[in-house]
């Protein structure tokens, strides 16, 4: 069982909380809402976002970089997935 198939539930309402700060902000762009209150709603759903996109990584990190069952082939194939996402991440 992989990782995030154990945390389905966790990271499932993480994204569905996202989802609703996105809904949010749609809402407020409708009802043409201040630009000062767009902002702050755009703000939250990059912090679920950050957040959600931070615990993945953590996990990714214990899983497939840092546990101690992992050959150095294993630990290889992960550091450079990790790589490979934070780079595009960071564009």
């Amino acid at each position: 069982m992989s990782h995030t198939a154990r945390e389905k539930t966790k990271l499932l309402n993480r994204v569905r909380r996202i989802r609703g700060q996105l809904e949010a902000v749609e809402r407020a762009l409708e009802t043409e809402q201040d630009c000062a209150e767009i902002l702050h709603l755009l703000a939250a759903a990059r912090g679920g976002m950050n957040g959600l996109m931070a615990g993945v990584i953590e996990d990714h990190i214990r899983e497939h970089v840092a546990a101690p069952a992992l050959d150095a082939g294993e630990r290889s194939k992960g550091a450079d997935e990790l790589v490979d996402v934070v780079r595009s991440y960071l564009k």
